[in-house]
């Protein structure tokens, strides 16, 4: 088959693919289907599942690390990505709570309290029950 016999040229084909891309996005936007927010406050970063640790048992997860990395921010763990460490966001549960960290033992004021002699509340619990 020669140049001359084919139907499409190779030009014909891409300028086709390209309007074809450009029609497609055009409609979206146009029908809105396409989400611009520009409140910056509540994007989601990522989805993040976590992994149930058990002692003594391994884990599985991938070998290569993610393009993110966490910080300890205001007490609450913040996302980052390794790009942009200063575009952060606040790990928080399905409810939107946040997720805290700290940076070494808890403060006093974030310890269970136990109950002992010195607190007042020895067998309290047991009385309620």
């Amino acid at each position: 088959m020669s140049q001359k016999d084919a139907r499409y040229t190779a030009r014909s084909l891409i300028v086709t693919a390209i309007v074809t891309v450009l029609v497609t996005i055009g409609t979206l936007e146009f029908s809105g289907r396409i989400d611009h927010s520009d409140n910056k406050d509540h994007v989601p970063i990522g989805e993040f599942e976590a992994i149930h640790l058990k002692p003594g048992e391994p884990f599985r997860m991938s070998p290569k690390s993610s393009e993110l990395h966490a910080v300890c921010e205001q007490g609450f763990l913040a996302i980052a990505a390794d790009v942009d460490p200063s575009f952060r966001g606040i790990l928080v549960d399905y409810k939107n709570r946040g997720v805290r960290c700290s940076r070494g033992p808890a403060p006093a004021h974030d310890r269970p309290v136990h109950d002992s002699p010195t607190n007042g509340s020895a067998g309290q619990e047991e009385d309620q029950g």
